[in-house]
């Protein structure tokens, strides 16, 4: 059986020790570490002359940058930092997951230092069980647990005063999840965090051909989060064309956020009229690649697909005549 690698990164202070400590429980994962530690390693190999960024703080290491005129905005600025720092622990990062996977021991590394598109994971998908997480919460509750985290660790003085810093690195590493469709999970309820991602490592998946118009979005929208459902994907099969039209799909995965992507569609007049469009064009046939807890649970999201009309998929359905 492959291993499990599992990586939590946010900006300081969301919580992503308690998850990842959580996740190691629940997995039964021995190995659990945190990227700050593989940094130290690396700062006694790599000194502060040749790399200032290394040797301070992910969320300060914007001031050791060269030419700072050169960047458009302040928060372009800390982004730029905040990369500089993370790029010179990646590498033993990759490192660390090779040596894990070579065991055949499954691991747990949380960090700030896991930024989506530095780190390299697509290395490792053909021999491990890789799921990547970017944790985080809103403003409030974030300064909240910043403040109880400086005190905890005696950093108060140094580190509250570099809060705005993290909130750009925190924002930073959203944008950057979302561009690669890597799940971006809400913090604030940390049981609701740990059986998100959870449903994430043990999910079942499977293609299904819909067909329906624009306005029964919605309803397709309450079938699937019904039963914990989340969509990846969506294909549009257009008769002139040889392939379908794909778009990848990133965070419709509970009613909160499904309802905003809906919400977005319908209340922008260029989404609006270029989904109608695509509907047109393929007869309304399109088909998802659909997540779910469980086999049970994917199978009542099509049930319900095909009693509502929308199921446009006759191997599905002459299999669910035989069940």
């Amino acid at each position: 059986m492959k291993p499990y690698v599992i990586l939590i990164g946010s900006a300081s202070g969301i919580g992503k020790s308690t998850i990842a400590s959580e996740i190691s429980n629940k997995l039964q994962i021995k190995y659990l570490i945190e990227s700050d530690f593989i940094r130290e390693i690396v700062r006694g190999i790599i000194g502060s002359d040749y790399a200032p960024a290394l040797h301070s703080s992910s969320y300060n290491a914007y001031s050791t940058l060269r030419d700072k005129s050169n960047y458009e905005s302040r928060d372009k600025l800390i982004e730029a930092g905040f990369e500089e720092h993370a790029s010179f622990v990646i590498p033993a990062i990759e490192n660390v997951i090779k040596r894990s996977i070579k065991d055949n021991d499954s691991i747990v590394i949380e960090g700030v230092h896991l930024v989506p598109g530095l780190i390299d994971i697509e290395q490792f998908a053909d021999d491990a069980k890789v799921f990547f997480f970017i944790l985080t919460i809103d403003r409030e509750e974030h300064q909240k647990r910043f403040i109880k985290r400086a005190i905890e660790i005696k950093r108060g003085g140094k580190q509250l005063d570099y809060f705005e810093e993290n909130r750009v690195i925190n924002d930073d590493l959203i944008r950057k999840a979302n561009k690669l469709n890597i799940p971006v999970i809400d913090n604030r309820d940390m049981n609701n965090a740990v059986n998100k991602i959870m449903q994430y490592i043990h999910e079942v998946k499977k293609e299904v051909f819909l067909k329906h118009t624009v306005d029964q979005i919605e309803l397709e929208r309450q079938i699937i989060t019904k039963y914990g459902g989340r969509v990846t994907d969506i294909s549009y099969y257009i008769p002139e064309f040889k392939e379908p039209l794909k778009r990848v799909i990133s965070n419709y995965d509970d009613d909160e956020n499904t309802k905003k992507f809906l919400y977005q569609i319908h209340n922008d007049i260029k989404d609006k009229q270029s989904l109608e469009t695509l509907y047109e064009l393929s007869n309304n046939v399109h088909s998802h690649t659909i997540c779910a807890p469980d086999e049970d649970k994917l199978n009542r999201i099509i049930d319900e697909f095909k009693e509502h009309g929308l199921l446009y998929d006759k191997k599905l359905i002459m299999d669910m005549e035989e069940r």
